[in-house]
């Protein structure tokens, strides 16, 4: 039976990132004055009825993201994990994931989360460096970043995450290193580590091109990949995919899905899909996609189906990203001809029967995959 997973939308923030281009509104952006409580009275209701129109095969992992999940209060997101336990089942070992803002959670909401079958979170830190969170626009005071994670234990989640991203403008290697040394001190079982990346269109793209902040240089950024990279390793946590580290049997087993490019259904408004060789999207906003929903059409926006081409070159990009590396059977002579300098250059493993990345390799992991598939 092949895996099947759900990604469930939660678009909500109480105020929107100066780095962030997601799919995310603060509720006074969709209803001027409105409560988080009023805009999202019946979304619950809308994933719901989306959820009807989805396969009904047995569910192996579940993701709650955002936006900020940990908002829409625990009885609500279990509506959806009853739903989805009675109408496809859901495997003995099924990962079900929330991610939460460290400021938006209590004792009792996330006994609450629990209860509910949630077993497994991830908490926003990004940085203990006030002055880094100041640049990102980010919302949470660091020291409840230690609190959050120890209510998390207290409640009984066996796997707890933090998020965390190097390279805003003015952090130093020596104010990462502290993030890292923190995040490696709280009682936690992974770390994700994204470098910045600055989208067009946002709050901290403008101050960018307006001069008042500058980005750090690649050597910097390289620097900082390596460090959280050796600290992760030193304290138990081997690193899986490009960007995470775990201590064994606590990867995220959702993200792996999308990396192997298994089947997941992604209910909500934007939310993505892959379904075989089809890949599709719904609408953007909130309230078209309630509106959709609602009149019993369907919420999708557009599809596309993937070639056996697309999928090889896809499987190059993902597979790359892993330690087990991307399998030679895969690859054209010309496509392993090409990788040919970086394994000379210790960039790239040669391995009996697959190519992998070394420390360094990583760091060009991009220019590496684009050469391949040149």
């Amino acid at each position: 039976m092949k895996s099947f997973s759900y990604y469930v939308h939660i678009p909500y923030c109480v105020r929107r990132c100066g780095y962030c281009d997601f799919n995310t509104y603060t509720p006074s952006e969709l209803q001027d004055g409105a409560s988080l409580e009023i805009v999202s009275a019946d979304y619950i209701d809308a994933v719901l009825r989306e959820l009807e129109t989805t396969p009904t095969d047995e569910v192996s992992t579940i993701f709650f993201g955002g936006g900020t999940p940990s908002l829409i209060p625990p009885k609500d997101l279990g509506r959806v994990l009853t739903a989805i336990r009675n109408r496809n089942g859901i495997t003995d070992d099924c990962e079900i994931t929330l991610e939460a803002n460290p400021d938006s959670v209590t004792q009792e909401k996330l006994d609450g989360y629990i209860a509910a079958g949630f077993n497994r979170i991830s908490f926003g830190m990004q940085s203990n460096k006030e002055h880094v969170l100041k640049v990102l626009d980010r919302t949470h005071n660091p020291e409840n970043v230690r609190k959050a994670v120890d209510m998390a234990r207290a409640a009984g989640f066996p796997s707890i995450s933090v998020d965390l991203i190097y390279g805003a403008p003015g952090e130093s290697l020596s104010d990462w290193a502290s993030t890292v040394k923190e995040a490696l001190s709280l009682d936690i079982d992974h770390i994700s580590a994204y470098a910045l990346i600055v989208e067009d269109g946002t709050k901290l793209a403008a101050q960018i091109k307006r001069g008042e902040l500058t980005m750090p240089d690649d050597d910097l950024m390289a620097d900082m990949y390596l460090l959280v990279d050796q600290q992760c390793l030193q304290k138990g946590m081997k690193w899986y995919e490009l960007s995470n580290w775990s201590k064994p049997g606590h990867q995220s087993r959702h993200n792996i899905t999308y990396w192997k490019s298994n089947n997941w259904w992604g209910l909500g408004p934007g939310a993505h899909s892959h379904i075989d060789q089809k890949r599709f999207w719904n609408v953007k906003h909130p309230t078209a996609y309630k509106e959709k929903v609602f009149a019993g059409e369907s919420p999708i926006k557009d599809s596309e189906i993937l070639s056996d081409e697309q999928k090889k070159s896809e499987y190059i990009m993902l597979a790359i990203r892993m330690p087990a590396g991307v399998r030679k059977a895969a690859l054209t002579i010309a496509q392993y001809e090409r990788t040919m300098e970086y394994i000379k250059s210790g960039h790239i493993i040669d391995l009996p029967d697959a190519i992998a990345l070394t420390p360094t390799g990583r760091l060009i992991a991009d220019r590496i995959t684009q050469e391949m598939l040149a």
